[in-house]
């Protein structure tokens, strides 16, 4: 009995790890790790010094949502509110994003950082299916919230 408590105490830690170092990495006054990427048209997207937001976007369903709220409002919505969004491609096969991926994001008024490379975002927070939203300020986070539906994104990046 005590054998089996033990490894399920080894295997409740080791799943909390990863989450521990996210936790810390983005913890209220921590810097914001630098980056650069190209955007679907070949452009760097890049964290400026006056970003106040990161929009990242793990996943498929993460992307239709940032798509869709992004899409719906006027060109230059990103610069207006200080924001980079990035989107985590890396798992998409390399026909895939030529073919079919790039030119349907090339139709978006607005650029998406693309990180086409396993882990290079690796270390931002994320979960299934939602956009996470990383607050800056001086370059650092001053939170991190996860918007699941396109209301819940709206409101968290100020738009009505």
């Amino acid at each position: 009995m005590p054998l089996t408590r033990l490894r399920l105490a080894s295997l409740a830690l080791l799943l909390a790890l990863p989450l521990a170092g996210q936790a810390a990495a983005y913890a209220t006054g921590s810097a914001m790790p630098a980056f650069s990427l190209e955007d679907q048209h070949g452009k760097k997207v890049s964290l400026q010094p006056d970003t106040r937001l990161v929009l990242f976007a793990a996943d498929k369903a993460a992307s239709d949502l940032a798509n869709e709220v992004l899409g719906n409002e006027k060109e230059g919505v990103l610069e207006r509110l200080q924001a980079v969004y990035l989107a985590d491609i890396s798992g998409m096969p390399a026909l895939v994003t030529r073919m079919f991926a790039l030119p349907a994001m090339r139709a978006l008024p607005f650029p998406i950082g693309l990180a086409r490379e396993a882990g290079v975002l690796a270390e931002l927070p994320r979960q299934k299916g939602t956009v996470s939203v990383i607050r800056l300020a001086d370059g650092k986070v001053s939170s991190v919230e996860h918007a699941h539906d396109a209301p819940q994104l709206k409101r968290l990046l100020g738009l009505n």
